[in-house]
């Protein structure tokens, strides 16, 4: 059949969510016969969705003429139209239902045979996920069309099929009114991006099931029954269960319960007479009790993620061994707990969420965000005739994901208003499945809701919250319903950029107040697009890349991974927060403190290993005995009689790690889980701050010990033949993502504004006091009042030059300074880095528990953090001395009186502010040397809190003692 016309209203721009399409259920696979669609289809791109169809889904059209394009896949990531990014923005007017006239429009074919062993029967054709709207024929009839772009759909097609040459016609919309309940801070990205199947239905099989695995924490017995349409009956052979009647409860046990860290599943059976059907049973019973979110009776601490789904060259389209590095990824980093925002994942994530271990919360594909910026009129959630639709999506979800045991919260969506809609979905989901408990942040009275959910909350009132001190609301029945509830935070600590800070301040509220049961970061992965210049190189796109007109920048890279999914600093961080096992060594007293901190799991599987380290050199090491603690439990353990640390020694320090003892499913053996780290004793290598030689004047030129200096405004020239770039006080730091603060108040704003990108300085003298030279400036900025008094002190003898860097600040300052320190040029060959101490990577006044004290080694080049949009990153802290060589081995050491922080890089700090991507950068003919006192802290404020009092650097008078030495 051939349309040449659509229906009044057109289908896309309808509040009815679908037609024609199944009701929605579990997603299982079972010994039925089953089709696997995808592959290579035709594809042609039309640029309106009122386009007539022109009878392309008549099985004799002619496709010859089209393009390719694989399935699944989004259309703009193979050259079809371009990728847009916004945050809240709708990228149309907001005009509900209706969406522009120009409306990419994708129309798909796909022709195949059935085998020659398919049953006769009814047969389903199955789509996993199709962004936004789509309409389906097959063999010319359509079949009826779809919304909800990241939930399942579902039609009968047996009367249809065709033993050979059936043909499957699907026409999608890139915009729709659906788009409006879509609008999740993300990648605008169209076409058919998850799996495509045809599955038989045996007339006799199992259409839906639902498994209820109660666990009884205090008899440790569990309850197994599967609610089931069929005749069917369930054996789990391991429970003793064989044959057992569907739609009966059946008490078993003793059980092991299902938790995130004892993933424990029971491999079952559901049978009809026609179909078998694999069942994994997890154990566990989920409540809200006492103020509390608990699973198996006891209270959890959520330490969680929020993941997008992400690939850098296939967007949202993901395999599986992506979903399966995610996983991974997540357990070795210390994750526990996913937050499926804003939308439910491919459901074969949640399969490895039940086998790994993660607790899930399993958010609604629903988002309104855009109408905020017109102050919610229209919004959706309180308008009757978007009912249904939002109520579909919430029973598509559930009824999909209704037997994973890893599923512990329903959401009903992200920032979505409020309204009646909302209350309908929670009732409807709290009367499907009372067994677990439901979530939505966007109602600040929680009236309908079973946890208190907020983001982005600052740490003071987190902390009033969990003392139940938070501020009042105007129903005094809401009010006192949401003191109840206990506290969640499903985002903070915004991973844009460097940072995030302030995670341990976090933590230590989450194991401060019994309400607050943690939260989750914001978020998994940047969503940067990966480009190739002609030369090869590689470089990864975010919102403005691809010429639209309106977008929202880099907040599309927010991520604890980059796109490559390489790990931030900051998701080694949080790894090294949310360790399962603290661990604190007290070499003073020769005991270790070792505390499990899991909810559910014992320390067996662990083994413990000290080692004594000279100046970051293994000196002795061994295993360490600690009893199996159980979850919570703490003991103090003995250490080994450690040796004497000698006098020259140099600093010893006692490290102690847990680490894996054997091959789990998501880690090798030796995997390090936590450590723990404490000074033993010594001091730092540092030779004695030098007497002083009296400086030496030549023919233009001023020697000190084994520098020259201009003897005119006392400029640094060489050290022992090192030409450098003279120090000068540097207080700028090329503004991280947090500093420029896109939703909160911009700390980098104001350093602008008062100059401190500009600065100058001004000479004022230069002395020879007997053994030393001293140089004094003014630093400030054109057309500012405010300045620094800077003196530079240069002393040292025949083999060190020492300076002492004397500031004081001129005028009363507004703000924290970005950093206080030196900046000199160093020659490019001296681009290899060994310093001893905290690394091996960067860290910040706020972001630092996971740069352990070590003697580290990197290229000038492996210094650099590659965030997306080039900011201030690379710094290493508590530096005891640093050494940078050529291939020869010789430069230049320096080291701090007592330390410092440093970092390097080809391209200067002004350089780094400019560029917008990291392959803008161009190394230049010197290395930029960046001798720190200290950094302002990092924070969370590109979206969230900034940083806290005691991580700010104040400007104040301050002093930094450096010394540097000629490598021979």
């Amino acid at each position: 059949m051939t349309s040449t016309h659509q229906e009044c209203p057109p289908y896309y721009e309808s509040h009815t969510p679908s037609s024609g399409i199944r009701p929605a259920r579990a997603r299982f696979e079972s010994d039925a016969a089953e089709l696997d669609l995808n592959g290579t289809w035709r594809f042609r791109l039309l640029p309106r969705a009122d386009a007539p169809t022109g009878g392309f889904e008549d099985p004799e059209f002619d496709d010859s003429k089209w393009h390719t394009l694989p399935v699944p896949a989004h259309w703009q990531l193979h050259g079809h139209g371009r990728p847009a990014y916004t945050n809240i923005s709708y990228p149309f007017p907001i005009d509900p239902p209706h969406v522009p006239d120009d409306n990419p429009t994708g129309d798909y074919r796909r022709v195949f045979d059935l085998p020659g062993d398919w049953p006769q029967g009814p047969a389903v054709l199955r789509f996993e996920g199709v962004d936004s709207c789509f309409a389906v024929w097959l063999n010319g009839t359509r079949l009826g069309h779809s919304t909800g772009s990241r939930l399942p759909t579902e039609f009968d097609v047996a009367a249809l099929l065709r033993l050979r040459g059936n043909t499957l016609a699907v026409r999608v919309h890139q915009f729709s009114a659906a788009s409006y309940l879509e609008d999740q801070d993300m990648w605008w990205l169209s076409g058919i991006f998850r799996d495509v199947r045809l599955l038989s239905r045996p007339t006799a099989g199992i259409d839906d099931f639902f498994v209820h695995a109660g666990y009884d924490h205090t008899t440790g017995t569990g309850t197994l029954r599967v609610d089931t349409d069929a005749e069917a009956r369930i054996t789990v052979a391991e429970l003793g269960l064989v044959e057992a009647p569907a739609n009966t409860t059946h008490e078993v046990g003793p059980v092991d319960p299902w938790s995130a860290e004892v993933p424990r599943l029971y491999h079952g059976v559901l049978a009809t007479t026609a179909e078998r059907v694999p069942v994994r049973v997890g154990f566990r019973t989920v409540d809200v009790s006492g103020g509390t979110l608990r699973v198996n009776g006891r209270p959890l601490t959520l330490r969680g993620v929020n993941r997008h789904e992400w690939h850098p060259d296939h967007g949202r389209a993901l395999d599986h061994a992506t979903m399966r590095e995610d996983a991974l990824l997540m357990k070795r980093h210390n994750i526990n707990a996913v937050r499926t925002s804003h939308y439910p994942p491919h459901p074969d994530f949640l399969d490895l969420c039940d086998e790994y271990g993660l607790w899930v919360i399993d958010e609604c594909d629903l988002e309104t965000h855009g109408f905020e910026q017109v102050g919610w009129r229209g919004n959706p959630s309180d308008d009757a005739r978007w009912g249904e639709a939002m109520l579909q999506r919430m029973r598509r979800m559930v009824e999909r994901d209704k037997n994973h045991p890893s599923v512990i919260l329903w959401s009903l969506g992200n920032e979505s208003g409020t309204g009646q809609n909302l209350r309908t979905m929670a009732e409807w989901t709290r009367q499907r499945d009372p067994g677990r408990p439901i979530h939505y942040e966007g109602d600040p009275d929680s009236p309908y809701v079973d946890v208190y959910s907020r983001m982005y909350t600052p740490h003071g009132e987190v902390d009033a919250i969990g003392r139940h001190a938070e501020p009042t609301t105007a129903d005094p029945a809401n009010d006192a319903h949401r003191r109840s509830l206990p506290f969640v935070l499903c985002e903070y600590a915004h991973a844009m950029g460097t940072g995030p800070g302030g995670l341990a301040d976090y933590r230590d509220l989450f194991e401060s107040h019994d309400r607050c049961q943690g939260g989750f970061v914001w978020e998994w992965i940047d969503h940067g697009i990966r480009r190739r210049e002609p030369d090869g190189t590689e470089w990864f796109a975010y919102g403005g890349d691809f010429g639209e007109e309106l977008h929202d920048g880099n907040f599309v890279a927010d991520g604890l991974l980059f796109p490559d999914r390489e790990p931030s600093p900051g998701l080694v961080e949080l790894a090294k927060i949310h360790e399962p096992v603290r661990i604190k060594p007290h070499p003073e007293s020769g005991t270790v403190r070792v505390t499990n901190t899991r909810d559910f799991a014992d320390t067996s599987g662990l083994t413990f290993h000290w080692s004594l380290t000279r100046e970051g050199t293994v000196a002795v090491e061994g295993h360490l005995d600690v009893d199996v603690l159980p979850p919570g439990g703490t003991t103090e353990v003995e250490l080994p009689r450690l040796p004497e640390t000698p006098e020259t020694g140099g600093e010893t320090w006692l490290d102690v790690r847990a680490v894996l003892d054997r091959e789990c499913p998501w880690a090798p053996e030796g995997h390090e889980v936590a450590w723990g780290q404490a000074l033993a004793g010594g001091a730092p290598l540092l030779r004695p701050v030098p007497a002083g030689a009296d400086p030496a004047r030549g023919e233009g030129v001023l020697t000190l010990g084994p520098a020259t200096f201009d003897p005119d405004s006392g400029a640094l020239r060489t050290i022992s033949g090192i030409a450098v770039t003279p120090p000068r006080l540097d207080l700028w730091r090329a503004p991280t993502d947090n500093d420029h603060a896109r939703h909160g108040v911009s700390v980098a704003a104001e350093w602008r504004r008062i100059g401190l990108d500009r600065l100058t300085e001004r000479h004022i003298a230069t002395t020879v006091d007997d053994d030393a030279l001293v140089v004094r400036t003014r630093v400030a900025a054109a057309a500012s009042d405010l300045g620094t008094l800077v003196t530079y002190t240069w002393s040292g003898d025949a083999d060190r030059l020492l300076l002492t860097l004397d500031t004081e600040p001129d005028g009363t300052w507004p703000c924290p300074l970005p950093r206080l320190g030196v900046h000199l040029g160093l020659p490019p060959e001296l681009g290899t880095v060994e310093w001893f101490g905290r690394g091996p990577g960067e860290a910040y006044p706020d972001i630092r528990r996971a740069a352990r004290v070590g003697r580290h080694t990197r290229t000038v080049d492996e210094l650099q953090t590659p965030y997306l949009r080039p900011q201030e990153n690379g710094n290493r802290t508590d530096t005891r001395w640093a050494c940078f060589r050529a291939a020869d081995g010789t430069g230049l050491r320096v080291e701090g009186h007592p330390v410092f922080d440093f970092s390097a890089r080809r391209w200067s700090t002004h350089a780094l502010d400019r560029a917008q991507h990291p392959h803008e950068l161009t190394p230049e003919e010197r290395i930029h040397l960046h001798l720190d006192l200290a950094h302002n802290g990092i924070g969370s404020a590109s979206c969230g809190p900034g940083v806290l009092p005691r991580y700010r650097l104040h400007a104040a008078p301050h002093r930094l003692r450096l010394a540097f030495a000629p490598l021979r």
